[in-house]
């Protein structure tokens, strides 16, 4: 195995840095690591993860630790990233890719079956630690990071250190009744409804931001069934349905996006999930956002996340050697 290097932000610690575990567990998967000191993380495998059967999953987390001992100290903390959200007040996990941890207070439960302290964030908390220490908001004091995958989430992360709200939500620019419900498009208004959320309001940027609400938007505009691939290879060569349904999309998802970045102050915005490897949607985007916002940058502000495959592993080494 290999390590791979990158420089750190402050972890805030003082002394010698102490090894951390780390998982990142996903709905199907959970990577394991070990990152040996801040800013190294060396891969130590990847296993199927039992997401309804809470035995089984914290079974082979000990078991994980247990065979990796020699990377580690005896307090070595375990440090997660999560797919779900985990209350910062009293550390209750809900997560519906790994149902088996919902109403869980994870971090507690796991620290007393492994004999050693345990550390949660969510995986979109954990993209947002790896970009602001080891990624593309490296030496940025306030950043803000966007995930626009299948839907949208985000995080925030000040001096390198997450800021985590009220019930763990925090940077979730995609949700709350906040979309126009006009466009002016070459001439034509356009007038587009407020879909209904999964969150249970109606009007969100979750609902046409992400993957699943271009298609949304596409088939309301045109009335044409099409996959998130298509519409966007086709807006690339010029298609004309393709072409109305993006620009329609960046006037609708630019305006909260240059909210969020009003709001945080921040002068970096990586981007996570699939949409950020359309380098061309994500350039389109940043030049709508910088046309909205009070500051004035000379420097992309919008670009792709630089640590998207391994962002939640980075993150969660962050937040172990941190602390929390």
């Amino acid at each position: 195995m290999t390590i791979a290097t990158a420089t750190s932000h402050t972890t805030g610690r003082t002394g010698p840095a102490r090894p951390v575990f780390c998982v990142d567990i996903g709905g199907s998967f959970m990577k394991f690591a070990v990152s040996p000191v801040p800013g190294a993380l060396v891969p130590l495998g990847k296993v199927a993860t039992p997401a309804a059967d809470w035995g089984r999953l914290s079974s082979l987390l000990a078991s994980l630790v247990a065979r990796n001992a020699h990377a580690g100290d005896p307090e070595s903390p375990l440090a997660l990233s999560i797919a779900g959200l985990i209350d910062p007040r009293d550390g209750v996990a809900t997560s519906a890719n790994i149902p088996c941890i919902t109403g869980r207070r994870i971090g507690d439960e796991l620290a007393e079956i492994l004999g050693r302290p345990v550390l949660a964030a969510n995986d979109a908390d954990c993209l947002t630690l790896a970009e602001a220490n080891e990624g593309v908001g490296r030496g940025h004091s306030v950043v803000f990071c966007a995930i626009m995958g299948t839907g949208i989430g985000g995080g925030l992360a000040i001096d390198g250190r997450l800021v985590r709200g009220a019930g763990g939500v925090t940077g979730e620019w995609g949700h709350g009744p906040i979309l126009n419900t006009t466009v002016e498009l070459n001439g034509e208004t356009l007038h587009i409804p407020r879909f209904s959320c999964g969150c249970g309001q109606s009007g969100c940027v979750d609902t046409i931001g992400g993957a699943r609400g271009i298609e949304r938007l596409h088939h309301f505009l045109h009335s044409q069934e099409e996959t998130s691939y298509r519409i966007l290879e086709d807006w690339q060569i010029g298609g004309a349905r393709a072409v109305k349904t993006v620009a329609v999309w960046l006037e609708l998802i630019a305006d909260p996006l240059a909210l969020a970045v009003n709001v945080t102050g921040a002068s970096i915005v990586p981007v996570g999930g699939g949409l950020a490897s359309v380098m061309p949607l994500i350039d389109a985007l940043d030049k709508a956002v910088r046309k909205r916002i009070l500051n004035r940058f000379d420097h992309p502000l919008v670009t792709p996340a630089l640590r998207q495959e391994d962002g939640g592993l980075v993150g969660a080494a962050v937040l172990g050697h941190q602390g929390g």
